[in-house]
């Protein structure tokens, strides 16, 4: 996912605010909860209107995204991107602060950790070689353009996928100790190796002025057994607010604010059954799934 601003770091934790629910709340109530909770970012994954216009004037900064079936349009006809920002930005700007435009989620502009080759230790990140030629021209258009790369980082999935070779604390971070020596870099948290090696294959490919913002990063609270509970999901969270909050970057980047949006605001029961539905902060009720300070 690249995007189009030209501005610095911020400090600051955001939520992904899904709408694949048949019994969420109206928008205006869910900005009612952003709002009352100190959460000053938000991300969403199409320019829905009735979203759109709850946010104007609640000073929530946007990351607004574009259908993923609407990319090869926008791509190569500039009129229809044109129409696109004339029917879904101007009119609700200035009042609502978009933050980014994103293109596509899940989709081929989708940085995710499958199109990395390597990534242990961090400092050996690379693109697959397969993906050389269309990262180096992402990477070239984002150092150009001074924008960062939004990247979902998931060491829930990085766990379960092998749970002999990668600590359980590690992943949650809370590790008191070393898990991971990288040459003077020592890693207690897996979520600093998985951007820390991003940004080894970014610096591979030219990019080493391109920031990353951490676009989706979470813990399910069920569906899997005694690894996806209510409190690996709780513990996992807030102590991702907490690095994140205290601005001291990762290893590779030591003071360097990591911008990031938690996934997800809600339990969402008209995605897959399992762990998919079981992502959100909050209940479709807006009652908390488990504890959690945006403070």
């Amino acid at each position: 996912m690249y995007t189009h601003r030209k501005d610095g770091a911020q400090l600051g934790v955001g939520v992904n605010y899904g709408l694949l629910g048949d019994n969420l709340p109206a928008p205006d109530a869910t900005i009612g909860l952003l709002k009352s909770r100190n959460i000053t970012k938000a991300r969403i994954f199409d320019p829905n209107p009735d979203v759109l216009r709850a946010l104007e004037g609640s000073n929530i900064e946007l990351v607004l995204g574009v259908r993923n079936e609407d990319l090869q349009q926008l791509a190569s006809d500039k009129n229809a991107a044109t129409s696109w920002v004339a029917n879904n930005v101007v009119p609700h700007f200035p009042a609502v602060k978009f933050r980014y435009i994103t293109a596509g989620n899940e989709s081929a502009l989708q940085f995710h950790m499958r199109v990395m080759g390597a990534a242990f230790p961090p400092s050996s990140g690379a693109f697959l070689d397969s993906e050389l030629e269309v990262m180096g021209s992402i990477v070239s258009f984002l150092s150009k353009n001074r924008s960062p790369l939004l990247a979902n980082v998931y060491p829930y999935y990085t766990y379960t996928n092998d749970p002999v070779h990668v600590r359980l604390d590690y992943a949650l971070g809370t590790s008191q100790h070393k898990v991971v020596a990288d040459g003077l870099n020592q890693y207690t948290i897996l979520l600093d190796a998985m951007v820390d090696a991003m940004y080894a294959a970014l610096e591979k490919m030219g990019g080493q002025d391109v920031r990353i913002v951490v676009s989706e990063s979470g813990w399910p609270s069920a569906g899997n057994g005694d690894i996806a509970t209510l409190a690996n999901a709780q513990t996992y969270v807030n102590n991702l607010i907490a690095h994140v909050s205290s601005g001291l970057g990762t290893p590779r980047r030591p003071g360097s604010a990591m911008e990031t949006y938690v996934f997800a605001l809600f339990n969402e029961d008209l995605k897959p059954s399992g762990t998919e539905q079981n992502f959100g902060l909050f209940h479709p009720d807006m009652t908390e799934v488990y504890p959690v300070s945006f403070a």
